[in-house]
């Protein structure tokens, strides 16, 4: 038997949180943990240790390039694989994103049905 996924997604946006939430609880039956900043998302991925990180670029304070930043300056958080959740996908972007170190892009606004199947798809646990 397969442990279930533990997914973080880190969002300033509540609606966001909770729609990913719930997708990714009903269609794959994943764990999912919320954090609304980067510096909540830092120290959530430090304790809890998710197998993957969901993780918005466009955020007050510290934006997800920085929050991205810093879990790969923390030894605990650095081999956590990160999908960026962004509505900038222009391909300057991905390529920037893809040379930082992040697993992929998913577009927003993402279809909620699809994202457990993307999630699963990049991550290789189909």
């Amino acid at each position: 038997m397969t442990t279930s996924k533990h997914i973080l997604v880190i969002d300033n946006e509540p609606y966001i949180q909770e729609i990913a939430q719930i997708c990714l609880r009903t269609v794959a039956g994943w764990q999912v943990s919320t954090a609304s900043s980067g510096k909540e998302g830092v120290t959530k991925a430090t304790v809890e240790q998710p197998d993957a990180i969901l993780l918005d670029v466009m955020m007050p304070d510290l934006d997800g390039v920085a929050t991205f930043q810093a879990l790969q300056g923390n030894p605990t958080t650095q081999s956590i694989p990160v999908i960026l959740l962004t509505a900038k996908v222009q391909a300057s972007d991905r390529q920037r994103y893809t040379e930082l170190g992040v697993k992929a892009t998913i577009a927003k606004p993402f279809d909620p049905l699809q994202l457990a199947a993307q999630v699963a798809a990049v991550l290789g646990w189909n």
